[in-house]
């Protein structure tokens, strides 16, 4: 394998983000059929996604160990197969519990089995320009909402939801296992540079990386950030109906989100590989805040455009910036260990906003508390981020190739 292979690493990656992500989160545009289609409440098909994320919040921490010692490929292989089965289970689903169990559960522990391994292969197979390179593999995020958003709508509207989740379910194995064959690890010589944990021959040992300032502010900071936004966006296409747009169009607003992410995503990594990871992420992180206040005041179609660019790029842009500041500071041999680990907080973060904002509007008939505390919440979060310790670079350690 050349060097070149590298690209294909970060196609391979952006393309499970995309569809992993993108399935988890088309329960967004699915939440209001399913609804009108079995009686079941709001606050109850949101809490799937709830679970979801708390379950890939743990499941991602142990996926992440697994790639450490086992390799990425195997990881993404067993969530590839486990992604569809969990959509197909939960498009036959009879009762609430059904769903909960099927898409909550299992899709979430899918989801969680791409993000870490990805972005550690990633961070290994790029000396420079990582902060674009995780950025490209995070833009499948960003795609997410402009291909499995509509294409979800258009089966639904076409097929019924139950049709219309087994086709994505069938996709997904049709997409993802034949990438998941393609994933390699970096080669034998990848130089090793970070702080002291990166500095040392063995393994530093966990409890003390867990302990430490530099991973304490980089999960507080992440929960935060996810906590602020997770409910904005799951309720947003809800939200634009409520406010008077079409229920097509309001799902547009969600797909200019995701390519405003997009292009978020390249221009914060871009921004950090230039000017360093910790100023880019909290300006972000202001920008997100704002943005989550200003939906207050929106309440047409171009407004609703104008703040998803805004709102989109933002939320999008600092996502990525977490895994450049784990790789630099705590090095290679553990960045799937120390990432999963990250995105448990996170995720536990995302858990509570769809739940949240589906009580919310389920007992005010409003979203307008939903972006208030939002957006305190993400101030809060770039309060947290001021804290990041200086990066202090030790001398580089080579990393013993280890077979895919």
């Amino acid at each position: 394998m050349g060097v070149s292979y590298r690209w294909v690493i970060v196609a391979l990656g952006a393309l499970m983000s995309c569809v992993a992500i993108g399935t988890m989160f088309s329960l967004a545009i699915f939440q209001e059929p399913i609804a009108s289609a079995t009686g079941w409440s709001h606050v109850g098909i949101a809490s799937a996604m709830t679970l979801n994320f708390i379950v890939m919040g743990f499941g991602g921490f142990l996926w992440g160990a697994a790639s450490d010692r086992f390799g990425p490929r195997i990881v993404v292989l067993i969530g590839s197969v486990l992604l569809g089965l969990a959509l197909v289970l939960a498009s036959r689903a009879e009762t609430l519990l059904q769903f909960q169990l099927t898409y909550g559960i299992l899709v979430g522990l899918a989801a969680s089995t791409f993000f870490a391994p990805m972005i550690a292969a990633t961070t290994a197979w790029f000396d420079e320009n990582r902060g674009l390179a995780v950025s490209l593999v995070s833009a499948g995020m960003g795609v997410a909402p402009m291909t499995i958003s509509p294409f979800a709508r258009w089966l639904i509207s076409a097929y019924e939801w139950r049709p219309a989740m087994l086709i994505i379910g069938v996709a997904a194995w049709v997409l993802l296992v034949p990438a998941a064959l393609l994933v390699r690890r970096p080669p034998a010589d990848t130089v090793d540079v970070g702080t002291e944990f990166a500095a040392e021959g063995a393994r530093p040992q966990l409890s003390k990386v867990f302990r430490s300032p530099q991973f304490i502010v980089l999960g507080l900071t992440f929960f935060a950030c996810c906590a602020a936004h997770s409910g904005p966006i799951f309720h947003m296409v809800n939200y634009a109906t409520i406010c008077g747009v079409a229920p097509m169009a309001a799902v547009s607003i969600y797909s200019v989100e995701g390519l405003a992410g997009l292009g978020g995503r390249l221009l914060y990594g871009s921004l950090a590989d230039r000017l360093g990871v910790k100023p880019v992420l909290v300006a972000g992180l202001l920008v997100q805040a704002g943005a989550l206040a200003t939906y207050l005041l929106v309440s047409e179609l171009t407004e609703f455009y104008a703040l998803a660019i805004v709102f989109g790029s933002a939320y999008g842009g600092v996502m990525p910036l977490y895994a450049v500041l784990a790789r630099e500071y705590f090095g290679q041999r553990i960045i799937g260990t120390v990432l999963g680990a990250a995105t448990m907080l996170s995720s536990l973060g995302m858990a509570f906003g769809p739940l949240i904002g589906g009580w919310i509007f389920d007992t005010f008939a409003n979203y307008s508390w939903l972006f208030i505390g939002s957006a305190m919440v993400g101030l809060g979060a770039a309060a947290i981020a001021l804290a990041f310790p200086p990066l202090v670079r030790q001398k580089p350690q080579p990393v013993l190739g280890v077979a895919p």
